[in-house]
């Protein structure tokens, strides 16, 4: 039986959310993970890591190659296969090339498919290195393994039309065992059981939200298993609170405090605050902020307002006229947040005029 891991995307080098207080933990947390990563295949050796791209957030400092090159080093029974992504591809002066890797690593140094073989495993490892910030051709598309019974795997990394464009039938059809494939962040399968991306390792930004870790897997006389492995030191999460009329500031951050201490203090929220609020309530967003690592705070609430009220009381002012502009119409969210907001500013004139 071969055992592997497949992660991508760990970005070493990124900021997330820079200029937030979290940021620079955050920083040092994606490189903590991946020697989290690297340790617990230490303790418990697989035969093969893939790294499907994109390790560096950026073009990797000499330094930086000879931390990553030391980790493997400690692996030294797990062979190693690396390429380079959209990210931290191969410029003309980059440190990628020319590297002196351990003999456990094999990193795909061209832009040209090549394959690795290794033969205890009977296993077949097919890969290339973006030397291009894009790649617009369907490169991965025409691959094909070679024609000898085997573990044959594809290490590819792109998949939307500025970074190798993939062909999901084309790839079913491949001959490929297995695809590793990096580029995008969010764990999913392109062909289920066959070609997978594990996400990136820790989330890089606020759209990265849900689970994020690598693909553990094993194959043993053609049969395959996969699992997904959690593995990130924390998540970014959507969190979601109703307001009322009865809301007030105060009410609001007990709310907020509670559901933080619930989910977990460490994690990064993006705040939606939907329901009807009362008329005169007034957010004061700053103040969420400070209650937890609060990236975003997105008020979708709308002031409790009897509009058909409201229109009958100044029929024949500017007020009704304005609430009669948007009345029995469908509106859309920009327009609905124009009436609401509009409405407060000229209701507030009115009562101190």
């Amino acid at each position: 039986m071969i055992r592997f891991i497949h992660l991508a995307d760990v970005h070493l080098g990124a900021v997330p959310d820079r200029g937030c207080p979290w940021s620079h933990e955050r920083e040092e947390e994606i490189w903590e993970t991946f020697r989290r990563v690297i340790a617990s295949v230490r303790r418990d050796p697989v035969d093969l890591l893939f790294i499907a791209g994109d390790l560096f957030h950026r073009q990797p400092l000499l330094k930086e190659l000879k931390e990553v090159n030391y980790l493997f080093s400690t692996i030294p029974e797990t062979r190693v296969f690396l390429m380079a992504g959209n990210h931290d591809y191969m410029k003309r002066n980059s440190f990628y090339r020319g590297f002196a890797w351990e003999p456990n690593v094999t990193f795909f140094d061209s832009e040209k498919m090549s394959c690795a073989y290794i033969e205890e495993l009977q296993t077949f490892v097919y890969g290339m290195s973006y030397e291009h910030q894009e790649i617009k051709e369907p490169l991965y598309d025409s691959w094909q393994p070679e024609q000898e019974q085997g573990f044959h795997v594809l290490l590819a990394h792109g998949g939307d039309e500025k970074h190798i464009p993939m062909d999901a039938k084309k790839i079913l059809s491949s001959g490929f065992t297995y695809l590793a494939l990096g580029h995008i962040h969010k764990p999913q399968a392109m062909v289920r059981g066959k070609a997978l991306y594990p996400g990136a390792l820790e989330p890089i930004d606020r759209n990265d939200t849900g689970d994020h870790g690598y693909i553990e897997g094993s194959y043993d006389n053609g049969r395959m298993r996969l699992k997904f492995v959690p593995f990130a030191s924390r998540s970014y999460q959507n969190l979601l609170l109703t307001l009322d009329e009865t809301s007030t500031q105060y009410s609001l951050e007990e709310m907020l405090k509670g559901e933080i201490l619930k989910r977990g203090g460490k994690n990064i929220y993006r705040l939606i605050l939907r329901g009807r609020r009362a008329p005169e309530f007034i957010l004061l967003t700053e103040r969420l902020k400070k209650l937890g690592n609060i990236v975003e705070v997105l008020d979708e609430s709308r002031p409790a307002y009897d509009l058909e009220e409201l229109y009958r009381k100044y029929t024949g002012t500017l007020i009704g006229d304005y609430i009669g502009y948007f009345m029995g119409r469908e509106l859309t969210v920009v327009e609905e947040k124009a009436l609401y907001h509009g409405l407060q500013a000229l209701l507030e004139t009115s009562i101190l005029n």
